[in-house]
């Protein structure tokens, strides 16, 4: 956890320098501010949060690497690795080390997001106007709740629905450390339950805060829809339901015309809930690296395998959304290195309404079959698929998830669906150990409080 004190205060220094730039005569330069001065401020404080968004696209959480080791440790044949990165290799091979630098970056970045958060949310009180500070708050609880959830995830063994989740996650950090002085990180790793509690506290807590509009930056439709991919994790299907349906009934967002175009844009789309923004001067679009060919800027990694291509019925847009280069076949949805890194989009909440409601066997919204036919529509399916029919062969729960999975590929989804539906990666049950996250090494080394997870040795 040391390096976001250094990230910090990096920070702070330079949004008293940025803030110093407007007014020079009456702000001494940045080297000569402390940690005090430098948090006096309504914009210095705005600055500590915008760094936190930056922090949070960065390639080593969701600009990329995230969705690429869901991917990877998720697929069974959809995907093969063919790069020369030995990490990701063994996220595909589902042989992690504990030195694993995408692992150890991971982890970093989360609690770099989460103490800055905590920067935010600790000197929220600067602001007088109360609408801005609840959007400062509710955009830093987003944040922290991004964070924690994903880490739940990724180093703590699956939750599971109807029981105490005691299996251990991840440190609990939620005031900000300024300081390396004394024994601040001697802190132990927090339960699963314990970790998906905060997320859910955070996420419900923002829906209340954010504004309705807000920029690219974080909304109240975000957080409830960040809600319903939790609930839906965590097997509360009500809940799940209830968030994707609030979502949808805001009518800000609708699905793009043509499935090609939810993808590869500069500026948000009309299916966008929240995206991690990219241009050609700011942000790193991670997924293009490794997604895409050399001919669109990236490496090249990670072709797409016909088994899973020819799950597709004909005329299906997506089954079509891939190119073909003499080292495989490639997925389009990551062909524009400047374009934005999608988090959360409207296809996703209308699926998610679509399997709650037909596990709970409600209509709340929309039947599940109105929901999985509008998505199949705009794929260019113009008829319903024939098992749909309501009296003779009504839909089922695969159907539905089969079009999630069509729907969602290589966008970080797989891992984590894999875990909660129960099902297999690479010949491995979903609760096998070596499908979470080792604790990194360096970590165990500077908290003597850690413990590492099954399987690895330390």
């Amino acid at each position: 956890m040391k390096n976001n004190i250094k990230t910090l205060l990096a920070l702070i220094s330079l949004t008293a320098f940025m803030v110093g730039c407007q007014d020079a005569l009456d702000i001494k330069p940045a080297q000569s501010l402390s940690i005090d001065q430098a948090l006096s401020t309504p914009e210095n404080i705005q600055a500590i949060l915008l760094g936190a968004y930056d922090d949070a696209g960065q390639t080593g959480s969701y600009g990329g690497n995230l969705n690429l080791a869901s991917e990877l440790l998720g697929t069974t044949n959809e995907v093969s690795w063919q790069g020369t990165f030995l990490q990701p290799r063994q996220f595909f091979q589902k042989n992690i080390t504990i030195d694993n630098s995408f692992v150890g970056g991971a982890w970093t970045n989360a609690y770099q997001i989460i103490n800055l958060a905590n920067v935010v949310i600790e000197n929220s009180s600067i602001f007088t106007d109360a609408d801005e500070k609840d959007r400062v708050e509710g955009e830093a609880q987003f944040l922290r709740g991004i964070a924690y959830f994903d880490m739940a995830r990724f180093f703590g063994s699956t939750y599971v629905a109807g029981q105490v989740n005691s299996q251990l996650a991840v440190p609990l950090s939620l005031e900000a450390i300024l300081s390396t002085e004394g024994n601040d990180f001697a802190v132990p790793r927090s339960t699963v339950e314990e970790i998906y509690a905060q997320a859910v506290t955070d996420l419900e807590s923002a829906a209340t805060k954010l504004p309705d509009s807000n920029g690219y930056l974080a909304t109240s439709s975000a957080a409830n829809a960040l809600l319903a991919r939790v609930y839906l994790q965590m097997g509360n299907f009500a809940a799940a339901r209830d968030k994707a349906n609030s979502v949808i009934g805001t009518n800000d967002f609708s699905l793009t015309s043509s499935y090609a175009d939810a993808f590869n844009n500069g500026t948000n789309s009309t299916e966008d809930i929240f995206a991690w923004q990219v241009t050609d001067q700011d942000g790193t679009n991670g997924m293009n690296t490794y997604w895409a060919t050399r001919a669109f800027g990236g490496r090249g990694d990670i072709p797409v395998q016909a088994s899973f291509r020819n799950t597709f019925e004909p005329n299906d847009q997506r089954g079509d959304f891939y190119y073909t280069q003499s080292n495989g076949t490639f997925s389009l949805k990551w062909q524009n290195q400047f374009a934005n890194v999608i988090y959360i989009r409207l296809a996703e909440m209308y699926l998610i309404r679509a399997e709650t409601n037909f596990r709970l066997t409600t209509s709340i919204g929309a039947t599940p079959t109105a929901d999985i036919n509008r998505i199949r529509n705009r794929a260019g399916l113009t008829g319903p698929l024939n098992d749909f029919d309501p009296i003779l062969n009504p839909i089922t729960l695969q159907d539905i998830l089969d079009e999630r999975k069509k729907e969602l590929a290589f966008e970080g989804h797989l891992l984590h669906d894999v875990k909660r539906l129960g099902l297999t990666a690479g010949g491995k049950n979903f609760d096998d150990p070596l499908l979470v996250f080792p604790v990194p090494q360096a970590e165990l080394d500077s908290n003597p409080s850690l413990v590492q997870n099954t399987g690895y040795n330390n």
